[in-house]
């Protein structure tokens, strides 16, 4: 059984530059605050990093990334450790598209296994099923680590990202996986150490406290007079006090309050969805007074050395308040949601609330959004893909002679295996350049 050791988008102490993706997923959960695995750090937390900020580069303007992008086996940093699972059979046993050379070695994995389930059980890229369907559920990355006993008797301590891409723009239909790991000890070596060190803790004389303790000292109020093992809690809260502005405020009080609410969202031990909500409702409260006074508005733009944008306007508040260095990502996100309280035309202090409440969070409401503007441009929604093994599966066999002719100088093609192992050859796969480029790429000679 695995010892998970934190949880959440991406756990707690990624990099400073990923404060705002742990965000990620705090509108569909909480996140389980614990410490990561000591072994697990340097260039292991990179990794997810790096991936993290590749997945944020092909990412763009798009909901997801478009897995016509996506070349595992190029990059020469992440191919060792990668895996691409194909969604397009169904969700609940995807295809194994693409493993590195190194997790195939781990898990001693053979050239027949793939798809999920002929993963062995025990194993390193077995770890993987108890994360994927997160990301379904949370339509966002999802970073995992924790530690589990293998079939070799080895601990091992791992840790991974996995990465949503779509063929649509709309359907989670592959995850791009990254994990690297180190080896402990043994399971019998770990019980022999743990029995040493808890015979040693025994033993051990217990520490004389030396320091005067006053009921009306400085440390008053700290001490548990019931505990018979009374400490100090030293652990300071640094949660900033919000800020209630009132209609006669002006409207640089209200942007501090806004920046107090959103400090309080990045603070490390405040950082939660509730947190989050309030600092976007509040940003929404100084863009309908911002409304009102635009003038004040103009001046504080041109102070800070930004530009009001007809096209987005929201973006330029939100920068305002969550800062001119806040994850563009994010930094979209709120806006996005924000447009869409404005367009609903919700009233002064309700959008936090709202957030709360709205089916799927702030990416539900995102969402939302993103639907809404398409209808308004007249743009066609995105059409559901289709699994078409059913239709191949009945399709007549087809000539080669019925492809030749003019056209590019490579296609295509698509058969089906029949049950005596004939090949039947059923159609042509669409002229697309990016999938005949990736086709040609990945053909055997």
């Amino acid at each position: 059984m695995d010892n998970i050791r934190s949880s959440g988008p991406f756990g707690s102490e990624l990099d400073a530059n990923l404060l705002d993706a742990d965000y990620a997923s705090y509108e569909d959960q909480e996140e389980v605050e614990m410490e990561a695995p000591p072994a697990i750090q340097g260039d292991e937390r990179r990794l997810q990093v790096r991936a993290y900020n590749f997945w944020t580069e092909q990412l763009g303007d798009r909901n997801y990334p478009n897995i016509e992008d996506l070349y595992p086996e190029e990059n020469e940093g992440f191919a060792p450790y990668g895996v691409l699972l194909d969604f397009t059979s169904g969700i609940e046993n995807p295809s194994i598209a693409y493993v590195g050379d190194a997790i195939r070695e781990e898990c001693n994995l053979s050239e027949e296994a793939t798809y999920l389930d002929q993963v062995p059980a025990r194993s390193l890229l077995s770890r993987i099923t108890d994360h994927y369907l997160q990301i379904i559920a949370n339509r966002a990355p999802i970073g995992f680590e924790a530690e589990f006993v293998n079939e070799r008797n080895i601990n091992i301590m791992y840790r991974g990202i996995l990465l949503p891409y779509s063929s649509d723009d709309d359907t989670i239909d592959f995850i791009y996986g990254l994990i690297n790991w180190k080896e402990g000890a043994s399971q019998e070596l770990a019980e022999e150490l743990e029995l040493e060190v808890s015979s040693a803790l025994v033993n051990t004389p217990a520490p004389i406290d030396t320091n005067q303790v006053w009921a009306d000292g400085p440390t008053a109020g700290l001490i548990d007079t019931n505990d018979d093992a009374s400490q100090i809690n030293n652990e300071a809260s640094f949660a900033i006090d919000e800020i209630e502005p009132s209609a006669n405020d002006s409207l640089a009080d209200w942007l501090h309050a806004a920046r107090s609410s959103a400090d309080n969202a990045k603070t490390a031990d405040a950082r939660s969805r509730e947190t989050l909500y309030n600092a976007i409702g509040r940003a929404y409260d100084f863009a309908l007074v911002a409304e009102q006074n635009p003038s004040d508005y103009q001046m504080i733009l041109e102070d800070s050395g930004m530009k009001a944008q007809d096209r987005a306007p929201m973006t330029p508040i939100v920068k305002l308040i969550f800062g001119s260095n806040y994850d563009k990502t994010r930094v979209t996100e709120i806006a996005t949601a924000m447009s869409y309280a404005k367009r609903i035309n919700l009233d002064m202090g309700a959008l936090s609330k709202e957030l709360s409440s709205f089916d799927g969070g702030l990416k539900g409401m995102v969402k939302a959004e993103r639907k809404a503007k398409k209808i308004e441009n007249g743009e066609p929604e995105a059409v559901i893909a289709v699994d078409p093994r059913d239709a191949l599966r009945a399709a007549p066999v087809r000539a080669l002679t019925e492809f030749a002719g003019d056209g590019d100088e490579f296609i295509v093609l698509v058969a089906r295996r029949d049950t005596d192992g004939e090949l039947a050859l059923v159609g042509q796969v669409d002229a697309d350049a990016a999938l005949t480029e990736k086709a040609l790429r990945k053909t055997v000679l």
